[in-house]
């Protein structure tokens, strides 16, 4: 089982929120969101496969598939465990992707979405550097290739404290982790052009950065095809807008969960 940590009150009848975080990362990019969302709801913190305090299974070789609906069936495989039934989703980056696999698989389970730096499609720098990635894995550092793509999705002056969280963070994961992910690459594509056509009556809050130039444009397109959802755009804020301006992301994002 995934790593996680719960922020609880077992006498409390409050909602839960369960936060996902992006590649590379891990829960601890939420340090700024706990003590705010804790005192209103219970709170489920994972840290997906290979990333932060998750490790992998003993029985995992490096030739083990991965896919998304594993990664979502690791989250779900926690929210069993603890009997949580319905919770909100708070995702950043790769974390959207995650959130919209269970809207696909098990929309029932959630209350309602924030999607902070929403990947649901790709430019084509993106694109570049996601197969640039993915072919020269086997003989370029994942080190070198994470920290290139750090400064191109986070090249502001703003970007620097989400940069440098992620890239410690993504020294946790060994090369075996790295490879299992970077699996995923030829599926994310066809994934997100999925994702672009569903259409979802769950209450959903995007949140963007207007220095977000890899995928700002796209989500304003997107929210235009989905009647219950809404786009906040934080200026001198890019990607990782919950690092970069926690105050008003978590007060957005409890207006928008209390409403």
């Amino acid at each position: 089982m995934i790593h996680y940590k719960e922020y609880s009150n077992k006498k409390s009848k409050r909602d839960w929120i369960t936060f996902v975080h992006g590649a590379g990362g891990s829960s601890a990019i939420w340090k700024k969101q706990i003590p705010f969302f804790s005192k209103a709801f219970n709170l489920l913190l994972v840290d997906l496969s290979g990333h932060g305090y998750s490790a992998s299974n003993s029985h995992q070789k490096s030739n083990d598939q991965i896919s998304f609906e594993s990664i979502l069936n690791d989250v779900l495989e926690v929210l069993d465990k603890l009997n949580i039934k319905k919770s909100h989703f708070i995702g950043i980056s790769l974390g959207t992707v995650i959130i919209n696999q269970l809207v696909i698989k098990e929309p029932n389970r959630i209350l309602k979405m924030v999607l902070g730096g929403a990947t649901l499609e790709l430019n084509f720098m993106s694109r570049f550097m996601m197969y640039f990635a993915y072919f020269t894995k086997s003989i370029v550092p994942y080190m070198w290739l994470y920290q290139l793509y750090a400064f191109i999705v986070m090249p502001s002056k703003t970007d620097r404290e989400s940069r440098k969280l992620f890239i410690k963070e993504a020294k946790r994961m060994n090369q075996k982790e790295v490879a299992r992910w970077f699996k995923l690459t030829p599926r994310v594509l066809t994934l997100l052009k999925f994702f672009k056509n569903i259409k979802t009556d769950i209450p959903t809050l995007y949140i963007m950065g207007n220095k977000d130039y890899m995928f700002l444009s796209s989500i304003k397109k997107i929210v235009k095809t989905q009647p219950n959802a809404i786009l906040e755009i934080f200026k001198n804020c890019g990607h990782v807008v919950n690092i970069e301006n926690p105050d008003k992301f978590n007060n957005a994002s409890l207006k928008f969960l209390k409403d």
